[in-house]
């Protein structure tokens, strides 16, 4: 753990393992705004005219990866994170300590842990009721990825018609939602959502119970792992898993489930990332079998 400036932000936290490195700004957040391997691109986005800066009187969503409050709605969701945060050491890693804000009451915490002998960061990710009155919401984890990079989402392996009558996939969509736009590819086994700097929102839900899911940014590979509990309710008809792209980045988002919290108690929602290089390009639905299985 060392203290470093980045993108004009004075006071920062960078946690490396000589091989991949992530950055926690204490200026405002929480945000992890920088994951990458050391000297290479950040597979975060930065937004332009977003960074360096605290103490907006707006919501900015700047890039990086952060913590929100489900399901979305104004101004719960989008409560100011733009004064500066704690940060301490643990075991491993730090801990972000945000607090509560006057809309919610509910304090963010993230526990970001970097492993040593491998390219792997754990997030446990924490929303506490600090009010007096009790509180229903999930946690909600938004990676907020670099331009010109898809995403890659599993799918179910197939069942024949003659073995399963009913349906075993939920999906939602938007308003905005439109499938005959080519940033989509639903395959067979995989969908694919590509980023493009030309096009603006688009939206989907799953509920995914694949563990994982991809963003590649050229032979980069980010990879998202996280749970689903059968049986508990999740926000926007039982979304655990959602994906949204616009000019300026593309969103790889886990939620936990539905939760009411009496003052006092604590969601938590745990991912693991993971980060590879030297990935070749998957175009086809064989090429991520062949190019990312393995590593899964």
């Amino acid at each position: 753990m060392e203290t470093v400036e980045f993108n004009g932000w004075q006071n920062n936290v960078r946690l490396s393992n000589g091989e991949v490195e992530l950055i926690v700004t204490k200026d405002v957040g929480p945000r992890v705004i920088r994951l990458g391997f050391v000297g290479k691109k950040n597979l975060f986005a930065e937004i332009e005219g977003q960074q360096g800066t605290s103490g907006e009187d707006e919501w900015m969503i700047r890039g990086g990866h952060r913590l929100w409050i489900a399901p979305e709605e104004e101004p719960k969701s989008y409560e100011l994170d733009n004064a500066p945060i704690e940060i301490e050491e643990i075991d491993g890693g730090l801990r972000t300590l945000q607090e509560p804000g006057p809309i919610a009451s509910v304090r963010k915490t993230m526990e970001i842990s970097l492993a040593a002998d491998r390219n792997e960061v754990t997030v446990l990710h924490g929303l506490t009721n600090e009010g007096e009155k009790e509180i229903e919401l999930a946690v909600w984890a938004l990676s907020v990825m670099a331009v010109n990079g898809q995403a890659i989402i599993p799918l179910p392996a197939k069942i024949p018609h003659t073995e399963r009558l009913t349906h075993n996939q939920e999906w939602s969509i938007w308003g905005y939602t439109d499938f005959s736009d080519p940033r989509w590819t639903l395959g067979s086994r995989y969908v694919f959502f590509r980023q493009d700097t030309t096009r603006g929102p688009n939206k989907l839900g799953i509920a995914h119970r694949e563990g994982w899911v991809g963003y590649q940014l050229d032979d980069f590979l980010f990879v998202k792992r996280f749970e689903r509990v059968e049986g508990a309710e999740y926000p926007d008809a039982g979304m655990n898993f959602e994906t949204f792209s616009n000019e300026e980045f593309l969103e790889v988002e886990t939620l936990g489930p539905l939760t009411t919290l009496q003052p006092g108690e604590t969601a938590s929602h745990t991912e693991r990332w993971s980060l590879y290089r030297d990935v070749p390009a998957c175009e086809t639905e064989e090429h991520v079998d062949k190019n990312i299985l393995p590593l899964i």
